[in-house]
Formats: C-alpha cells, sequence, structure tokens
C-alpha cells in the first residue's frame, strides 16, 4: 500500500509540472489582453483540478494494466511462431481499439460529407492493417523509412486529386485516432514483441508502430473523400454553454450528454475490447499468477477513473475557453500577435497530453537512459511551438496546408538518411503521440475561434492544426538523433567507427511451430 501511494505521489506530481504552466499562462490571458465570461474561466479551473487528477491516475493506469498488457500479449502472439496469429490478432485489435477512441468521434463529426458508420469502419480497418504492417516489418527487420517514403508519396498524390477544402481534415485524421487510449497499447504491443528478439536492432525496432498506424487514416480519409462529395463538407459551429452560477456550473460538468456520464460510456467502450483481448489471452497462453492478475485489473480500473476525469476537464473546461480566447484575440488590430501567444501556449501544452509521458518513460527505458525523457519534452515542445507558429501564420494567411505539409515532411524524410534510426522511429512515433485531446479541445477551438473572429473559412483554415501538431516533432526529434550523433562521433577515438555495426536481424521462423 505505502508503495501505491509512493507511486500516486509521484505521477501527481509530473502532472502538477504538466498542467501548470498552461494554466498560468490561460490564467494571465484571460486577466489581461483576453477576458472571457466568469463562468467559463471557473469551468477551466474545475477542468483543470480535473486534468491533474486524471492525468496521475491515467499515467498510473498505463504503467500497471495497459503497458503489461500491450507487452505480454505481443510477446504471447510472436512465440506462437504462426504467421496468421500475427496478422488476425494485430488487424483486430487495430480495428476495435480504433473503433473504441474517444477522439475518433470528434473526428466522425468534422467530415459531414462522410456517413458517420463508413468513417468509423474505414477508418478502423486502416489503422488495424497498418498494425499488421507494422509488425510484420519488426518480425522481417525492414527499415522503417523505406515503408515511410513510400506511404507519403502515396499520400500526397492521393490528396493531389482530393478536394482543397477537404485535405486538412484527412491530415489531421491521423492524429486525431492515435490517442489515449491507442497509443500506449500499440507501443507495449511492439515492445513485448520486440523483447523475443535478441538481436542489436530489436530496441529500436520497437518504436514506428504508431507512425504507421497514423498514416493509415488519412490514406483511407483520401480515398473517402474520392468516393464521396467531399467538396459539400460544412464547419457545424460547436455551440458553447453559457454557466450563469454554481449550479449551472455543476451541471455543465454533470451532463449526461456532454459530462461525466458521457465520457465514462466512452471511456468503457474504449476499455471493453483491451480487457477483452487481456481476458482471452489470459485463459489461452498467458496464465498470470493471481497477484498478477489483480494488479493489472486495478490498473485498468485507474485507466477508467483517469480518462473519465481528464476528458471531462478538457471538454467541458478548456474547449470553452480556447474559443473564446481565439475569438478575443483573433478580433484584435494586430492580428500577428496571436502567433507569439500560440507558441507560448505550444511550448508548455504538449506534456500535459497523457500518452506524451508513456512514450518519453519508454525512449528512456530502451535506450537506457541515453535518451532522457527531459530532451524528449524539450524536442517535443520546440516542435509544438514551431507548429502553432506556422498553423497560425497558415490561418492568417489562408496559405494552402500543402505549403507546409510538403516542405515539412520532404524535410523529416530527408532526415532520416543522417540519423540513427532509432531516433526516426521515435520520431515520427512522436507526431501521433503529441496530437491527443489537448489538441483537439483546445488548440482546434482556439483555431477555429481565431478564424472565426477574422471572418476566414473554418473548414480550410482553422482545420489542419492537428496535422501541422504531428508534422513538426518528426523534424525536432530528428534533430535532436543529429546532434546525438555528432556527440557520438566525437567522442569515439581515432580510427573507431561512429557507432557500433549492426549484425543481421534476426528475423521470426513462422514454419518453425509452436514453443
Amino acid at each position: 500500500m505505502r508503495k501505491l501511494m509512493t507511486i500516486i505521489s509521484e505521477k501527481s506530481l509530473e502532472s502538477f509540472k504538466a498542467i501548470l504552466p498552461v494554466t498560468l499562462i490561460i490564467t494571465v490571458l484571460c486577466f489581461t489582453i483576453a477576458p472571457v465570461p466568469v463562468g467559463t474561466f471557473l469551468s477551466f479551473i474545475v477542468g483543470a483540478v480535473l486534468l491533474l487528477v486524471g492525468m496521475s491516475l491515467f499515467n498510473l493506469g498505463a504503467q500497471t494494466a495497459m503497458m503489461p498488457i500491450g507487452e505480454r500479449i505481443g510477446s504471447y502472439i510472436t512465440k506462437s511462431r504462426k504467421l496468421w496469429i500475427l496478422v488476425v490478432v494485430s488487424f483486430l485489435i487495430g480495428v476495435f481499439i480504433t473503433i473504441s477512441e474517444p477522439d475518433l468521434q470528434v473526428l466522425a463529426n468534422q467530415v459531414p460529407a462522410v456517413p458517420n458508420m463508413a468513417l468509423l469502419i474505414s477508418v478502423a480497418a486502416g489503422v488495424g492493417l497498418f498494425l499488421v504492417i507494422a509488425l510484420l516489418r519488426m518480425f522481417f527487420s525492414i527499415p522503417l523509412q523505406r515503408i515511410l517514403i513510400a506511404c507519403y508519396a502515396l499520400v500526397f498524390v492521393l490528396a493531389a486529386f482530393v478536394p482543397g477544402d477537404f485535405l486538412a481534415v484527412a491530415f489531421d485524421s491521423g492524429g486525431v485516432t492515435t490517442g489515449p487510449m491507442t497509443v500506449p497499447f500499440i507501443m507495449a504491443l511492439g515492445l513485448g514483441i520486440s523483447a523475443i528478439r535478441s538481436d542489436k536492432n530489436a530496441g529500436a525496432d520497437s518504436f514506428g508502430l504508431v507512425a504507421l498506424s497514423s498514416v493509415g487514416p488519412i490514406l483511407v480519409v483520401l480515398l473517402l473523400g474520392l468516393i464521396y462529395n467531399a467538396g459539400d463538407t460544412e464547419y457545424a459551429p460547436t455551440v458553447i454553454r453559457e454557466v450563469a452560477d454554481s449550479r449551472e456550473l455543476w451541471l455543465n460538468f454533470t451532463d449526461g450528454a456532454s459530462g461525466f456520464p458521457h465520457y465514462a460510456k466512452e471511456v468503457l467502450l474504449a476499455l471493453a475490447p483491451i480487457a477483452f483481448f487481456f481476458l482471452v489471452f489470459q485463459q489461452i497462453g498467458l496464465k498470470l499468477s493471481k497477484n498478477s492478475f489483480l494488479r493489472i485489473s486495478a490498473g485498468i480500473v485507474y485507466t477508467f477513473l483517469g480518462l473519465v476525469l481528464f476528458l471531462t476537464g478538457v471538454n467541458v473546461g478548456f474547449l470553452p475557453i480556447g474559443y473564446f480566447l481565439g475569438s478575443v484575440l483573433g478580433a484584435y488590430e494586430y492580428g500577428w500577435i496571436i502567433i507569439p501567444i500560440a507558441m507560448l501556449i505550444g511550448y508548455f501544452i504538449v506534456v500535459a497530453e497523457p500518452a506524451v509521458q508513456v512514450l518519453n518513460r519508454q525512449v528512456e527505458e530502451i535506450s537506457s537512459g541515453a535518451i532522457p525523457a527531459r530532451a524528449m519534452n524539450i524536442s517535443l515542445s520546440v516542435g509544438m511551438c514551431v507548429s502553432l507558429g506556422l498553423a497560425m501564420i497558415r490561418l492568417l494567411t489562408g496559405a494552402s496546408i500543402f505549403w507546409f505539409l510538403i516542405p515539412g515532411y520532404g524535410a523529416a524524410l530527408i532526415l532520416s538518411f543522417f540519423v540513427p534510426k532509432i531516433f526516426t522511429a521515435i520520431a515520427f512515433d512522436s507526431g501521433g503521440v503529441a496530437s491527443g485531446p489537448m489538441t483537439v479541445t483546445f488548440l482546434l477551438p482556439f483555431a477555429i475561434g481565431v478564424c472565426t473572429a477574422r471572418g476566414g473559412d473554418v473548414i480550410r483554415d482553422a482545420f489542419g492544426i492537428v496535422a501541422m501538431v504531428a508534422m513538426t516533432p518528426l523534424i525536432t526529434i530528428q534533430v535532436m538523433g543529429f546532434i546525438y550523433k555528432l556527440r557520438l562521433k566525437g567522442a569515439k577515438p581515432p580510427g573507431e567507427s561512429e557507432e557500433p555495426t549492426p549484425e543481421d536481424s534476426d528475423v521470426i521462423d513462422f514454419n518453425s511451430g509452436g514453443s
């Protein structure tokens, strides 16, 4: 019990440090240049408290349940040495977890040109297919770089034929579908599979699953844009509920359609597939001890409570204030002021994404501390800072999203030839991780508020911010990798190679039967 309380204290302190800076920045803005309604500000304060508690519980649940379940299932399907088990199980995991991902509902509501059910099933199938491709890449040691170049080449070829008003929403879909439920489990799945391999490249190959899983939704939504009349896409304005007194404040958070009950149902549906797979594999192969089983079960409860509190806090508390801040700042005569403000918010807000801490912890463990979590946080913060600056410039100028995404992804793919491959895999994973619920429920409404105040086209100009957020970490993390490589080279005595020559990776033999 004492150990549990110690862990909870550590997670609470981590969450407090992550949430405090952005909370203070928003508070200062509200009391100075961007006044908002009192009820909206009070909802924001309550939401910040919910974020603190929810993020602490979620991180505890991810450590005690989500990661262990993913690792054990990954190890089991690898040990079976049967290709069909890998393909079927990974595809089903990708489909079921994606369908239940809360952020996917946000995406579905953004694309009125495509029926919701068609979008949900198509995107889920896309994630499932690319998760299979990602796992097969690990088994057969196919360089991630080659697959990424082929996938993004296909993405931009398809994008050339899709109506311009649909492009931003399509690229946003890659970041939206890799949310707080999907990311920890998929990352742990890769970690469990890599643990079976004995070659030097196994650790690096455990990354890249989120990267490829993020490509699937983009391709699928672009294809749907060709099938349906995507040009009919219109933005349905979000209704911001006014809060007049303390009772209405309470009802705002407990409302069945948008408060605790709503997100409890969403998170329950999201956790159900993971719990189901865990119970099935526990019966057929894992055979965990009673204590391990109970510890993981308790972790699932922590994850449930944490995500309910977190999602309620960001949707009820942060979404309205994001929209109002954007509206007030966007109405200023000197529109450029939103650029430095957005960059400042972006620098601090990324560490409040729940899955970011999961990624940073895994990177630090896999690299044995060579890539510390602090360095990851700084790189992601710089990336978010740059992405928000570029997104605001795009919003003010009305420039096409292509002018930013093509050079950005081009630079990221070129960098992949000059950095250790583990940094490329981590960088492309970071893009999906950074564009989580905080981006969708605060930064997107902020951009919509600015766009509305300045009379812009919301679909063309405001949407796309998730895609921008997902792009810049690909560059900043690889730049960190390039610096790391230079330092490693400088530390080597003359005559030695700058990094160990990797041996041929072991390829799993699927024809040798079970083990």
